[in-house]
């Protein structure tokens, strides 16, 4: 081999290595921008708690009712304070069993039982449901009733007045499923317990409408509530005396 010859030989093999010693440098470099081994996680799901899981016993109480005229939606109960839900509780009075107190001040309505003993409901209470307190006798009952607004209504919203003539039923109309009213000395006093298609009012005060409570709750009323029962609206100022008790 020549002295050129050798002289390329060794220039070749030079730039082998030098080509080698790059690509296994490169190999390096990219291998310090992450750790050996390594998986990218994704950023961490922001936490939720899990949904609030309603009591059977009041989701089955509340639960849809399909069968209706107007096939009624079940409430949420879930989101409802549980003060507002039925139930039966001790309850001070010297009321007959059978006889309806509504508490306007609390929101709630008392169906009185035997033993010292009511069934509660919650209610909503409209400007019409302060504006009377006394006794009165339940003297005409409706399922799905017709709503014709007070003139006292109208002035304060004349766009009532394309009702003046009466609402036709249905989940729109704001006497919702039943409706009981209340007749004092035989004589109309427009006091209504009734349904509502506002379910998130019940516990709230309104700024019109009688006394409402959830429609599943006044068809429960109705049901156990004969023509001729006595109702007594409290002085809203005078607050009932009751303390919950068990479920029946």
């Amino acid at each position: 081999m020549s002295i050129h010859q050798a002289f390329s030989a060794r220039r070749g093999r030079g730039a082998s290595i030098s080509r080698r010693a790059f690509l296994a440098g490169a190999v390096v470099s990219l291998a310090g921008c992450t750790t050996a081994g390594s998986r990218i996680s994704p950023e961490p799901a922001a936490y939720a708690p899990p949904p609030a899981q309603p009591d059977p016993f009041h989701a089955a109480m509340y639960a849809a009712r399909p069968n209706e005229r107007f096939p009624l939606p079940a409430v949420d109960v879930t989101r409802v304070d549980p003060r507002f839900l039925r139930q039966e509780v001790s309850y001070a009075t010297e009321e007959e069993p059978g006889t309806i107190v509504v508490d306007t001040s609390e929101r709630f309505l008392y169906l009185v039982r035997e033993g010292g003993r009511a069934l509660r409901y919650g209610v909503g209470v409209g400007r019409e449901g302060l504006s009377w307190s006394g006794r009165a006798l339940i003297q005409m009952k409706r399922e799905w009733p017709r709503w014709t607004p007070t003139q006292n209504m109208i002035r304060r919203d004349p766009a009532l007045a394309k009702y003046a003539g009466g609402m036709e039923p249905g989940l729109d109309n704001p006497l919702g499923a039943r409706a009981l009213y209340l007749f004092e000395n035989g004589r109309d006093t427009l006091y209504r317990l009734h349904g509502t298609n506002e379910p998130w009012s019940i516990g709230m005060a309104m700024s019109s409408g009688c006394v409402r409570l959830f429609n599943q709750d006044i068809i429960d009323l109705y049901e156990r509530t004969p023509l001729g029962s006595r109702v007594v609206v409290l002085d809203h100022r005078a607050p009932a005396i009751a303390a919950a008790g068990g479920l029946s």
